[in-house]
């Protein structure tokens, strides 16, 4: 059977009436944040919402420990780690450039693409010291070429404990949802949503202090993809500058002020010792943590013997671009929220650009945007033309059947701007993972403040008294962003001809 046409994406509902709109010159970055958010989607795992945007994906892996949570990339293994990692990340840019995704009417699916992480670590916490920190073996996993919807192979699960510890990932879950906590504080959408996460986020922060331990070395089959390198201290300075900003306890500023800290050569999923910098920087305003966090932005962004011809910084060939744009957003963020001496502004941005396509190949990096982008990302389900035995395979030639729309992919091995391929079979330059996209979508947050109007970093929340335990409700269904009241809306069929209708517009406003 010839596989069925690719849909055509479905239209973004009509945001509400905003006074301080992003300008057209800034558009692009508006246009990446909203595709990066629908990658998000593409990587759940779980029962799917009916408000699913990704229509080419299903319910999936319904028998997993623990359902939900997000895979990591071009494969189905939940691996906890560098997933607690991304949505600490990302919640950082809802954080502190929140007005940013209101003015590109992207709030809402923001909210929803860090609840469906925190809703998973919630119910990964099975005990106050125990933790789900993996789920699926990597080896059958990677071995299997197919749709998360049609697996069937054995997914184990594998935690962390008092006799199994990991305070890298106990310490990383708990600053996830200790931003998200600052996220979803007050939100009357999700009513003792903010205070539930910080209790957690509390627990698993005593759970990393106690039982000292790398997680790597109690899950042994993570340490074979995600090994925790830089060990755990770089995480509990991080988790613990977390904790203050959602409690304003200075028992955990003091905590994250009692570690050693170092200027690193990158920012990571598994080295936070960048992001720890800038924020004690940032709340502290002590001379060592502001010199220190100085030193790492001049350092990589302004070295140009780190530089490709076109300006990227190159750190290493896993995640290139990954890399890159990590540094970028760290650096933007210091610059916006005031630390004095970092004044890389200019090559930081020029990062993320590089990735939208200004580069001498012309070729945007984000699956989806622009003219020239990859069109053979390494990712299991994007490469499926249907379902059933024949569907699936890496070498199918030509492009993988579904648009894997928003996806940023490894990018150039090399510190040569052709070193790279639109190859499915090549998983360093082609891969996709969570983790890729972000600190790139949360620079994208952090450009788009500085774009007209008068956005500033948000300022920092007072703490809400935290209520006494209760039986954790139900949770309850992710929100529709809501639309102007509209009874006759335009159908996907048609979307082409009213996004042409408002270009139309704008070019009269440009004559004006």
């Amino acid at each position: 059977p010839e596989p069925e046409p690719e849909p055509e994406p479905e239209p973004e509902p009509e945001p509400e009436p905003n006074p301080n709109p992003i300008p057209a010159s800034c558009s692009k970055y508006k246009t990446a944040l909203r595709l990066s958010l629908l990658f998000y989607e593409a990587q759940r795992s779980g029962k799917l919402p009916p408000n699913q945007r990704v229509k080419w994906r299903g319910d999936s892996a319904l028998g997993d420990e623990i359902v939900g949570g997000y895979y990591d990339a071009g494969d189905h293994v939940k691996f906890g780690f560098p997933m607690a990692a991304t949505t600490t990340m990302v919640a950082w840019g809802a954080v502190d450039f929140k007005s940013s995704y209101q003015r590109a009417g992207q709030w809402a699916n923001v909210k929803a693409m860090i609840k469906w992480a925190t809703d998973y670590f919630i119910e990964a916490h099975t005990s106050k010291y125990e933790l789900v920190g993996q789920i699926g073996a990597g080896g059958p996993d990677h071995a299997y070429w197919g749709r998360a919807e049609d697996m069937t192979m054995n997914r184990p699960s594998y935690k962390i404990s008092a006799s199994r510890p990991g305070s890298d990932l106990a310490a990383e879950t708990a600053a996830a949802l200790a931003a998200a906590s600052i996220v979803f504080k007050g939100d009357p959408a999700y009513p003792g949503y903010s205070a539930k996460c910080l209790r957690h986020a509390k627990e698993l922060y005593e759970f990393a202090e106690k039982y000292k331990g790398k997680y790597s070395d109690s899950i042994p089959d993570a340490a074979n993809f995600y090994n925790s390198w830089s060990g755990f201290q770089d995480e509990l300075a991080w988790g613990a500058v977390w904790l203050y900003r959602a409690t304003k306890d200075n028992t955990y500023l003091n905590k994250a002020k009692a570690i050693s800290l170092y200027t690193p050569t990158e920012f990571s999923w598994d080295n936070k010792m960048a992001g720890a910098q800038i924020l004690l920087a940032h709340v502290t305003k002590e001379t060592g943590y502001i010199q220190n966090a100085r030193n790492f932005c001049n350092n990589l962004l302004n070295d140009n013997n780190r530089k490709t011809n076109d300006g990227l910084v190159f750190i290493q060939q896993w995640g290139s671009l990954r890399h890159a744009s990590n540094i970028a957003f760290a650096c933007l963020a210091g610059q916006a929220l005031g630390i004095p001496g970092i004044s890389t502004k200019v090559p930081a941005k020029r990062q993320i650009d590089y990735i939208l396509g200004d580069n001498s190949r012309k070729f945007s990096y984000l699956v989806g945007f622009g003219k020239s982008y990859p069109k053979k990302p390494h990712h299991r389900g994007a490469s499926c033309a249907g379902v059933g035995v024949g569907q699936c395979d890496i070498n199918r030639p030509g492009d993988n059947p579904k648009v894997l729309m928003g996806a940023l992919v490894g990018g150039p091995k090399a510190k040569d701007d052709n070193a790279y391929s639109d190859e499915r079979n090549d998983y360093i330059c082609n891969e996709v993972t969570t983790d890729y996209n972000a600190g790139f979508q949360s620079a994208l947050a952090v450009i788009l403040s500085d774009c007209g109007g008068d956005d500033k970093p948000e300022p920092e929340p007072e703490p809400e008294p935290e209520p006494e335990p209760e039986p954790e409700p139900e949770p309850e269904p992710e929100p529709e962003p809501e639309p102007e009241p509209n009874p006759n809306p335009i159908p996907a069929s048609c979307s082409k001809y009213k996004t042409a209708l408002r270009l139309s517009l704008l070019f009269y406003e440009a004559q004006r």
